[in-house]
């Protein structure tokens, strides 16, 4: 399938929204299992206790994510480039 017009808008403007949120949003928390799932997948060293600890308790420390100020400003500029190359091209069946 080709990207054309349409398609090229609505990625722009959903990778625009996105932008919008990490800039607006201070901090994301992880629930726990999710941490539990990072912590087992990108553990450093073998038999570390933090993975222990997170997968023996249910309700355990959540992990908080902090983007850049800037990652908001690239992910809203990408967005905007997308939205403006879909109107300068043709459209669709015409």
């Amino acid at each position: 399938m080709e990207f054309n017009r349409n398609h090229y808008f609505m990625a722009g403007v959903v990778v625009l929204m996105l932008g919008l949120q990490v800039r607006l949003v201070d901090s994301f928390v992880l629930t726990s299992d999710t941490t539990r799932f990072l912590a087992q997948r990108f553990q450093k060293a073998p038999g570390a206790s933090y993975t222990n600890m997170v997968s023996t308790s249910n309700s355990g420390p959540r992990k908080t994510l902090r983007p850049p100020d800037w990652l908001g400003w690239a992910i809203i500029s990408f967005g905007s480039v997308l939205v403006l190359h879909s109107l300068a091209m043709p459209r669709p069946g015409g």
